[in-house]
């Protein structure tokens, strides 16, 4: 069990870090929802780009818009 939480523990202790380990700066469930969400899209968009770095995110991102751009809107 010991080494499940030291793994969980650190995404939520970096998060913690950015967002000033104090409070969120919004109120009401869905607007702090929303900054979490905030929060950990930023976070999991650094993992990508230490992990395969800038340039080959940016690649896939292109690719991605290519095939969305030919199907039409995604949020129609």
């Amino acid at each position: 069990m010991r080494v499940r939480r030291e793994t969980v523990e650190h995404p939520f202790g970096t998060l913690k870090m950015r967002m000033g380990a104090t409070h969120f700066l919004m109120k009401r469930l869905r607007n702090v929802a929303t900054e979490m969400a905030l929060h950990v899209l930023a976070y999991n968009l650094t993992r990508v780009m230490s992990i395969i770095g800038v340039q080959p995110l940016l690649a896939v991102l292109r690719t991605c818009l290519r095939c969305c751009s030919r199907e039409g809107p995604a949020f129609a």
